[in-house]
């Protein structure tokens, strides 16, 4: 009986008064289970941000601020983390946030069959309560990145009574303690999410309820902005940004970004990892060769994303400038594949049915042809898209990365040997030590040639191709006001108002 009553209560919430302040958001497409241990999606992500408050935030520049941690320290051998927690925080079932909820939390995402977030928390030997408010992570070795992890799902805290009650089930009825709570959600139509009003920082949320429409297709995204549909979409198609800007109802935002566009190569992962693509190096890097990025820019992205060949964007301080973003290299590409005893080689391209993504594999199916790949397109919902992705059925995959504030959340998750996006399989045992070597390292000048040698050595095996970095482009109507876009491209609701 209890699914049938917590869908009838659902319903019962998702009435709202007429006069309510409501905000409208317009997303690219359907998240993956409201769950923080198991969510992968960037638009899952940008629905968290909402819902579910982390121990730590970041702010407009990346910076790591408090959110229900109020202060962290490291110890002098920098081998336990000690975080005082905020008094006073409810989660939006009632429940009280303290030391023990974190406890139960962090194990959760460390050891539950389901955790997507094991890799990420695994430097952890042991997690102590040492007061209602206080919590200390003892570490099996020192882990700079740990702190920005904790920015992110893994610090996400959820109702231990809601995660007992519901197991696995969690994310179809959400527990947290963010400013809104969920309601209601619709596969492939609309989340709903409900002001909480004993929220910590209650004073700062101004909309009493916030709906986000899956809407993979830009036009029909925007053109439900302009009719007063939606208040705020993201991932504007850069053919549109000039129409947005030119519209006097609309504002466009545009914030530099730390995410950046992949295509993941599979190398071991099922029958579609046997053949040369697969199986040869040079057979990828003639692949590589036969992509141009400036082109891929100004055709698909009209010129407004940043080409790049690493996952730190050009001119940042982990960024390797002994390997700049490569020219296509046509009579290269070729000259590899007759090296590697290839002719025409096949490539399964898969790709989520969004505009940009789809056009984006239409470039890259002409330009890859000419060098000899026959690139076949196949084209599914984003959710689709990342379980076919996960199951192996493809040679190559086009994903966005919506970026860390530390340079191992970049990397790690997408090639270290038992990242849980590493769905190509590349294993590389030296290629993880040399991670866990620049994990180890807090200093910034020390930590630099490390990554730089992690970009050397990825650019040289080719398990992925990292195509550009990209700008975050929102828009939103001229009613709405207090949005600030981050690097990271969520939306945080804090400060958002819509008027009339």
């Amino acid at each position: 009986m209890r699914r049938p009553l917590a869908v009838a209560l659902a319903l019962a919430c998702a009435v709202v008064p007429a006069s309510a302040a409501q905000l409208r958001i317009g997303l690219g497409g359907d998240p993956d289970l409201l769950d923080p241990a198991t969510g992968g999606s960037y638009v899952g992500r940008i629905v968290f941000a909402s819902l579910c408050d982390k121990l730590i935030d970041l702010d407009a520049r990346m910076g790591l601020v408090p959110q229900l941690a109020t202060k962290w320290e490291w110890s002098a051998d920098n081998m336990t983390l000690t975080i005082a927690l905020r008094d006073g925080v409810s989660f939006h079932d009632g429940e009280i946030l303290d030391a023990e909820a974190v406890r139960v939390n962090l194990e959760r995402y460390r050891n539950a069959p389901e955790s997507q977030r094991r890799a990420e928390l695994r430097p952890i030997a042991a997690i102590e309560v040492l007061d209602r408010l206080t919590v200390r992570l003892r570490l099996s070795a020192p882990n700079a990145p740990l702190v920005a992890v904790l920015a992110d799902r893994a610090g996400m805290i959820a109702s231990p009574k809601a995660l007992a009650r519901l197991g696995k089930e969690f994310g179809t009825e959400p527990v947290c303690a963010g400013p809104f709570r969920f309601t209601q959600r619709v596969a492939q139509d609309r989340i709903v999410l409900d002001r909480f009003p004993g929220y910590w920082d209650a004073a700062k949320t101004h909309v009493d309820r916030i709906t986000f429409r899956p809407i993979p297709d830009t036009t029909v995204k925007l053109v439900n902005l302009r009719s007063g549909q939606l208040d705020l979409i993201e991932g504007v198609a850069p053919s549109d940004a000039a129409a947005v800007k030119s519209d006097v109802r609309l504002r466009l935002l545009s914030s530099p970004a730390v995410a950046y566009q992949v295509m993941l190569f599979n190398l071991g992962n099922g029958r579609m990892a046997e053949g040369p693509f697969g199986r040869d190096p040079r057979v990828r890097e003639a692949f590589e060769k036969s992509i141009d990025r400036d082109v891929m820019n100004r055709v698909v992205l009209d010129g407004l994303m940043v080409p790049s060949n690493q996952t730190e964007a050009p001119g940042t301080p982990y960024w390797n400038p002994a390997i700049p973003v490569p020219a296509r290299d046509l009579p290269g590409a070729r000259a590899l594949l007759k090296a590697a005893g290839a002719e025409r080689v096949p490539v399964t391209l898969l790709v989520g049915n969004a505009p940009i993504p789809l056009q984006t594999a239409e470039l890259i199916q002409s330009m890859a042809g000419e060098a000899g790949f026959d690139v076949k397109i196949i084209a599914m919902e984003a959710n689709a898209a990342v379980a076919a992705a996960r199951a192996g059925e493809y040679n190559a995959y086009i994903g966005i990365w919506s970026g860390r504030a530390d340079p191992d959340g970049n990397v790690a998750n997408w090639l270290q040997s038992d990242g849980f996006l590493n769905w190509g399989k590349y294993l590389n045992p030296d290629f993880d030590a040399l991670l866990a070597r620049a994990r180890a390292v807090t200093d910034v000048a020390a930590r630099q040639p490390l990554y730089r040698e992690v970009a050397a050595t990825y650019t040289r095996d080719r398990p992925f191709m990292v195509m550009y970095h990209h700008n975050w482009l929102f828009a939103h109507g001229a009613k709405l006001s207090g949005f600030t876009p981050v690097p990271d491209g969520l939306v945080r609701p804090q400060g958002i108002r819509v008027g009339e």
